[in-house]
């Protein structure tokens, strides 16, 4: 309000004190210079409101100018591609909307597991890049035999004398028998050759020379003397000998006895490996040997693989929406529903096989925060079926590990779900869900 308006009033209001204060003062001279007032009120009232709604109009445009300058409509982080030997998951790139990448079996992950698009358009963390897991690192092979690291697995070259898949088994050691014969035979060396008949292909004759008087016969590798009987070799059963030695098998899997030697053989998905003992594991999905459809994914397993649906779940008062293959999340709540609000904000799915009988206490998986809100995070193994053979333990202050406490004897197929939940002040504000499917071979390689 102007200062000539304020002025005006308050002639007005000591012309009324004045009026009041003369007895002879009609009424009627009284209520006009009141309804002057009113009515300059009013119209300065009106005045004034409108002003502050064109600023406010003002303010408005301006802002919304600023925010078509610093994001147009169009505008979004640049795209991110998957890593070598590995896979992307996420295709929405506006700030706030999360990548996340894995690799390959055989490979781990080196960089960010998980990338934002920031409100600068940038993305957080770095780019990620598969490394293949070097097995040989440990030095697996054994009394000199060498290792060739293998895409998740190794292969070892045995030194002469050992055998098994990691060289821990001596092979057998092939003997020769001789035998005294008559005096008459003594003097100078001479050879005698034992006659040749149709012979079993497990039974050989033996190779003789006789040096001053005795006799010295010997066999192929692979192949003994038969007890007494000099001429005749016997093959060795290598299966039989090395089966349940305390050096191991020489097979991992099936080993089948051959004439002067033996072969390994593999269950259905493994091959044998390039040392001949060892059976590797065939990856159906990476070489697309699998009958999964699209709208399914591929997971290996040792010795197969699954074809897995992963499907957001349906709670009665939340619904999710998947934002990549695996990953589903919460719509936004209504402020009036409560229930919907306690409901979990994600859920994660992850499926990892592993091999029957597999050594513990060991770590099987991570669960992070990527970024906190609250104070507070906390662990915990939901449900009772996975109790027995799993715990939850904390590696720093955001990531708990799956630990597995016992041995798991397969085929078999185990779900094990944890909870992360943030807590601001001891008040729960967010619980996510991590649901992990366990495939359990029924082979220990």
């Amino acid at each position: 309000m102007s200062q000539l308006c304020i002025l005006f009033l308050i002639l007005c209001i000591n012309q009324i004190h004045s009026i009041c204060g003369q007895e002879c003062t009609s009424t009627q001279e009284l209520q006009n210079s009141l309804r002057q007032a009113q009515k300059l009120l009013a119209s300065h009232e009106a005045s004034y409101l409108q002003g502050l709604r064109n600023l406010k109009r003002k303010i408005s445009q301006l802002q919304n100018s600023t925010t078509r300058v610093t994001r147009p409509s169009d505008a979004s982080c640049t795209k991110l591609e998957a890593p070598l030997n590995g896979r992307k998951f996420g295709k929405i790139l506006l700030p706030g909307h999360e990548v996340h990448f894995l690799c390959d079996s055989g490979y781990e992950l080196v960089g960010s597991e998980t990338r934002q698009c920031k409100d600068s358009f940038t993305w957080s963390g770095q780019q990620p890049v598969c490394k293949e897991i070097n097995e040989c690192a440990s030095s697996p092979c054994a009394n000199g035999g060498s290792c060739t690291d293998e895409v998740n697995g190794f292969t070892c070259a045995c030194a002469r004398g050992w055998a098994g898949p990691t060289c821990q088994s001596p092979t057998p050691i092939f003997f020769a028998t001789t035998t005294n014969i008559s005096a008459a035979t003594t003097g100078a060396a001479a050879s005698t050759s034992f006659p040749l008949a149709t012979l079993l292909p497990f039974v050989q004759p033996s190779k003789c020379s006789q040096v001053q008087g005795t006799t010295h016969c010997t066999c192929e590798a692979g192949y003994t003397i038969s007890g007494r009987d000099t001429s005749t070799c016997t093959d060795i059963d290598e299966c039989e000998v090395f089966h349940n030695g305390p050096a191991g098998r020489l097979c991992v899997h099936a080993c089948i006895n051959t004439p002067g030697g033996y072969r390994c053989s593999c269950p259905a998905g493994y091959d044998l490996s390039r040392d001949g003992r060892n059976c590797k594991d065939i990856d159906e999905c990476t070489t697309r040997q699998h009958n999964c459809t699209r709208d399914r994914l591929c997971i290996n397993t040792y010795g197969g693989f699954r074809c897995v649906k992963v499907e957001c779940p349906r709670i009665r008062n939340a619904t999710y929406g998947k934002i990549s293959p695996t990953h589903c999340e919460r719509n936004p709540c209504p402020v009036e529903n409560k229930a919907c609000a306690q409901a979990p904000n994600s859920i994660s799915y992850h499926h990892m096989a592993v091999v029957s009988n597999l050594s513990a206490p060991r770590v099987l998986f991570r669960v992070s925060a990527v970024r906190m809100i609250g104070d507070t995070l906390r662990f915990a193994v939901l449900g009772s079926r996975g109790r027995g053979h799993f715990s939850i333990q904390r590696s720093d202050r955001q990531t708990g590990e799956l630990l597995l406490l016992s041995p798991m004897k397969g085929p078999e197929t185990v779900e094990v779900e944890v909870e992360m939940s943030e807590l601001e002040k001891r008040v729960v504000i967010g619980r996510y869900i991590t649901k992990i499917t366990i495939f359990i071979s029924q082979y220990e390689f």
